[in-house]
């Protein structure tokens, strides 16, 4: 079956526009966790970036107090934010790369460049019982860097083939990438998630990918919750989801 965890970061963000550094302030997102998960979420995602533009450390205290499901907590490897993650304890770390000048996550982390740096961190992580993906392009170098460098889990980045996915042959293209990559690394002993930029018109061409366990998907639900709520978005989400058959659905 595949699973949708919900990145809640932009419930965080349309609270911290009107009530940053308050302490308080609506609308909440560890409220928004609860609505989720009643409506079928598998797990749940944010993102403590080091601006703590949207989540901010409270919130990620209360996600792990409160959740019941698989808590994905995306991170910089940066020293202060992993020795966060190691008291908190979530379920996963999703390694990922940041600069305070972009909107979102532009870009997959550069393993390949990184290697000991994330060896280390990888190790430390799952000597304190936390599992680690990573967040890359499905790019053979940076899948195969990734298996070297310990990680249990890639999330392979699909904010490419979101954005040509229209255009036959660029989006073919692309979809043909994340179906190598996923194949690369389950054969290198890696498990496959995938997330960014999916929504609810592109999610059904991504079941051509083989191998895949988790959708991490935000922005797309949290804008259709504004029109039809946030557990009606979540279950037309999981409909969509419905169906995936791994190997299988890739040879068609």
């Amino acid at each position: 079956m595949l699973k949708l965890g919900v990145n809640i970061d932009h419930v965080a963000t349309l609270r911290e526009a009107r009530y940053r550094g308050r302490g308080a302030g609506e609308p909440d997102p560890i409220e928004a966790a609860r609505v989720c998960v009643e409506a079928g979420a598998h797990g749940i995602t944010a993102h403590l970036r080091e601006d703590r533009r949207h989540i901010v450390d409270r919130d990620v205290e209360a996600l792990r107090a409160s959740l019941k499901v698989r808590f994905n907590l995306e991170i910089a490897n940066v020293p202060e934010i992993v020795e966060m993650a190691l008291r908190l304890k979530p379920d996963v770390v999703c390694l990922v790369p940041e600069r305070r000048e972009e909107v979102t996550t532009e870009g997959g982390l550069d393993v390949a460049s990184h290697m000991e740096a994330l060896r280390s961190t990888i190790r430390r992580l799952n000597e304190g019982g936390i599992e680690v993906s990573l967040f890359i392009a499905p790019d053979v170098q940076q899948i195969e860097a990734s298996a070297q460098v310990g990680a249990q889990f890639v999330e392979l980045h699909t904010g490419a083939f979101a954005e040509e996915f229209h255009d036959p042959a660029r989006g073919g293209k692309e979809l043909d990438r994340l179906v190598i990559g996923a194949r690369l690394a389950r054969s290198l002993g890696l498990r496959v998630n995938a997330g960014h930029g999916l929504n609810y018109e592109n999610l059904l061409m991504l079941h051509r990918v083989p191998h895949l366990e988790e959708l991490n998907i935000g922005h797309s639900l949290i804008s259709r919750a504004v029109f039809v709520g946030l557990g009606q978005a979540v279950k037309e989400m999981r409909a969509l989801m419905e169906g995936y058959e791994g190997e299988a659905g890739a040879t068609g």
